[in-house]
């Protein structure tokens, strides 16, 4: 039985993680009603008392250990609000200010912020509406994390679905190494721990000293909504991977629904230079697998433009595919991707896209052809039990739940 006291953890959202953060902070409330009621049962029958009495001493312990912790009925599980209010300000040059509005000496904070979110967001005690940057994300998380060391939290972890930069974690000529840049100036500023969905490359977490990376991954989420698709399953299913790149993402895929790999290789011409998702510098693709008269599952870990992704699914289609599905765990839909996916769709080149919430959305939810799933209950059973000090193994190696999908009742 691994059980703590929640008293101590708390959830800090940044404008644009907000939404997210009040998915997960519902999650949590869930777990560790959850994790009580069993604690409560478990030592009820092992020292043969009434779960009543087991409930009240409980609470007493935790009300001495965390005063004013509880505002209800002794013999029931009071959960902590989680959320720290704050307050956020943008000034008229620009500079963002956050204020932390209660004490977190001691605490356990998670700092949540969604870093694509290119919705308008609050400031100003919601007097003030704008629009963010990535970079003016970014910048509200530096404030964010220097008010909360500021304010003595014990320890604090970043939530970012998506890693800001991820993109730039290499080098090829004068150019900076900015994935790993960001990462020290957040170990500079006293962040312990990242926590976040499908990194663009594992090496950028081995370039800091001491802070920690950890890395989910959405894939139960991806196959669970995959298996809900009517007649999609069947033997005439095929996983492709879009490029040599995420071989080992869509062989994953493929070992776990028992179905054949296939590989597409691109041919880039870097003469030409990528100007939108229909003009880019891929001058050949070549297929090594049969696609024709199958169902194709390519998935893939960020759509940006879309123009790579959606010249696969044309070529698939050429080559006699069925119904292509995308499975994404970063939908950017930067720029003008909603539109050339539409137009895509009404052209027949694919089926679905499958893509989590990682990233708020709005226009993108209103298509026929996109499903999103939900990942803020991942993030939730990770924060609770980095909390408890526990393994996270069972969540970063989800091949056991998925095998339980397909199991025979």
């Amino acid at each position: 039985m691994n059980y703590s006291s929640p008293a101590n953890l708390a959830v800090l959202a940044c404008p644009g993680g907000e939404v997210f953060a009040d998915e997960v902070i519902a999650h949590l409330k869930k777990v560790y009603r959850h994790n009580f009621d069993d604690m409560v049962e478990e030592l009820a029958k092992q020292y043969a008392m009434d779960p009543t009495t087991v409930a009240q001493q409980i609470n007493f312990i935790y009300d001495v250990s965390a005063p004013a912790h509880r505002t209800g009925k002794a013999d029931d599980f009071c959960c902590p609000q989680f959320k720290v209010p704050a307050r956020f300000s943008l000034f008229a040059n620009g500079e963002i200010k956050a204020e932390i509005l209660e004490s977190i000496r001691g605490k356990d904070i998670y700092i949540v912020q969604d870093v694509e979110n290119h919705y308008p967001v609050s400031f100003n005690d919601r007097e003030l509406k704008k629009t963010l940057s990535i970079n003016d994300h970014l910048m509200t998380i530096f404030v964010t994390v220097d008010a909360v060391k500021q304010a003595g939290a014990e320890r604090v972890t970043l939530v970012v679905p998506i890693y800001p930069y991820a993109r730039q974690h290499k080098k090829k000529g004068r150019e900076g190494l900015t994935a790993s840049r960001v990462g020290k100036i957040l170990e500079s500023l006293g962040v312990n721990r990242i926590i976040t969905l499908d990194i663009h490359s594992r090496e950028i977490g081995n370039s800091f000293n001491y802070m920690r990376v950890e890395n989910l991954h959405a894939s139960y989420q991806i196959i669970l909504a995959l298996s809900q698709l009517p007649e999609i399953l069947n033997e005439n299913f095929v996983v492709v991977s879009p490029d040599t790149g995420a071989v080992d993402r869509n062989k994953f895929y493929a070992t776990t629904l028992k179905k054949p790999l296939a590989l597409l290789y691109k041919e880039r011409d870097y003469s030409r230079v990528s100007k939108d998702a229909l003009n880019n510098n891929i001058s050949e693709l070549k297929l090594l697998g049969n696609v024709k008269g199958k169902t194709v599952l390519m998935a893939d870990d960020m759509l940006g433009t879309g123009g790579t992704l959606l010249k696969a699914m044309k070529f698939l289609k050429d080559q006699g595919a069925g119904n292509v599905i995308a499975a994404i765990s970063l939908p950017l839909f930067s720029g003008d991707a909603i539109s050339y996916f539409d137009a895509a769709y009404k052209e027949g080149l694919f089926y679905r896209i499958i893509g989590t919430n990682a990233i708020y959305h709005e226009e993108v939810l209103r298509r026929e052809w996109y499903i999103s799933v939900n990942i803020t209950k991942l993030f939730a059973q990770t924060i609770s039990r980095l909390h408890q000090g526990l393994s996270l193994s069972p969540l970063l190696d989800n091949r056991d739940i998925i095998a339980k999908l397909f199991a025979e009742p």
